[in-house]
């Protein structure tokens, strides 16, 4: 897949977020598709209600907000236990000590640096403050949960994200824009810049 390592798969309702995208038949047929890993970002309201078919179509990882889930230990129990990875997602707005409770039933973190729903927006810069937030929580609980990062990377930012702590990027525009494999080996390159 052009050299990336996964696919970050954005499942958007209209409601949580303004844009509505796809469901669990077109992860299933990405899982027939690839190896890869597939990391499945939920943007919906009541994720606990469909997290069992995106689970049986294939996720290794499914990611859900901290916003919209009143009991997020339940929730990434009950990921777990259907055989995927637990992701949490957070809003730019959204502190990370919002997870502190949960951060030893987590495998991946995702810091949002854009308003989830829409690509091509502009990377938030107080994004950075909340990746090393994340980075100081986990060696605080000894935890080893991979710190995402999705929103306005690209050749200028990929390399911060990386020196602010984050291990895994998440790119749109910045990939698709051209030469998909072209793309990723520059971003590889900024990220490894730092």
């Amino acid at each position: 897949m052009g050299g990336a390592d996964l696919i970050h798969c954005d499942v958007m309702d209209g409601q949580f977020v303004p844009n509505l995208t796809f469901g669990s038949g077109v992860v299933a047929a990405l899982r027939e598709a690839t190896r890869l890993p597939l990391d499945v970002h939920l943007m919906i309201l009541q994720p606990e209600l469909s997290l069992k078919f995106y689970a049986a179509a294939g996720a290794t990882i499914i990611t859900v907000h901290q916003e919209t889930c009143p009991h997020l230990h339940r929730t990434l129990m009950e990921i777990r236990r259907m055989g995927a990875q637990a992701g949490v997602a957070l809003n730019p707005s959204t502190p990370v000590a919002m997870i502190e409770p949960v951060a030893e039933e987590i495998d991946l973190l995702l810091i949002m640096t854009v308003s989830p729903g829409f690509g091509g927006q502009r990377f938030i810069k107080a994004g950075l403050r909340k990746i090393e937030a994340a980075r100081a929580l986990r060696e605080k609980t000894g935890v080893s949960f991979s710190i995402e990062v999705d929103g306005g990377i690209d050749t200028t930012t990929a390399g911060r994200v990386v020196a602010a702590g984050a291990d895994t990027l998440v790119a749109g525009t910045a990939v698709f824009a051209g030469s998909i494999v072209d793309n990723i080996r520059a971003l590889r390159q900024a990220s490894q810049a730092c």
